[in-house]
């Protein structure tokens, strides 16, 4: 029995156009999504062969497999609610509810265009395949900007990953070609900030999690 499965879309393949068009989001989540799902109950079950087994010989690339592919399941789980075509984009303010996101932003990074400009830039710099990611870090209760390669690489320990910006080429080459800051800079068109936001207050509800000493 298939432990990881493909969620559903929260709009239409049509939703997010002008800024990312219905090809690539039929692509992106049917296709690759659905790669990374199967990817990782593939390898839960190979996982289980071993122990059943007690064959250990691959057991460095099975470790890197499961990481690798539920990473990936899981980023773009939230990548897809991150994105809204209805009243999206701008950026968060209380007049909308999202005030305690709004003045996280600000204690954490300055301003909102101090925090906009670095993840603009470490998701448009990312070297090959990964990720921009907004996480809420739980040691020191404020957001920080991670820089993923891949789906699981230069990840902070016990960060909780709030707004996810995917700079793989899959998930804009039809549309941008090369220009993947293009990309990240049309992106911020279709941030929906309520999900953020309510990411962000679960983030700092459950920040207990995290035990450093007994």
């Amino acid at each position: 029995m298939a432990i990881y499965t493909l969620p559903e879309l929260p709009y239409d393949y049509a939703a997010l156009e002008p800024v990312i068009n219905p090809q690539i989001i039929e692509l992106h989540h049917d296709k690759h999504h659905a790669a990374y799902v199967k990817g990782a109950n593939d390898t839960l079950e190979q996982l289980d062969e071993a122990r059943d087994k007690g064959s250990w010989g691959a057991i460095n690339g099975l470790q890197k497999s499961l990481a690798f592919h539920l990473s990936g399941h899981v980023l773009h789980s939230i990548y897809w609610h991150n994105m809204t075509g209805d009243n999206g984009g701008g950026e968060p303010l209380a007049a909308d509810g999202v005030g305690d996101l709004a003045d996280a932003i600000t204690e954490s990074f300055g301003s909102f265009a101090g925090f906009k400009a670095q993840l603009t830039k470490a998701a448009a710099t990312t070297q090959g395949s990964g990720w921009g990611v907004l996480a809420y870090e739980p040691l020191s209760g404020r957001l920080i900007v991670e820089q993923i390669y891949d789906h699981q690489g230069n990840v902070g320990q016990g960060s909780v990953p709030v707004l996810v910006f995917d700079a793989w080429e899959h998930a804009f080459y039809l549309q941008y070609r090369n220009q993947k800051v293009d990309f990240i800079e049309a992106m911020w068109r279709v941030v929906n900030w309520q999900d953020v936001a309510s990411r962000y207050t679960a983030a700092k509800e459950r920040d207990d999690v995290l035990l450093l000493a007994p």
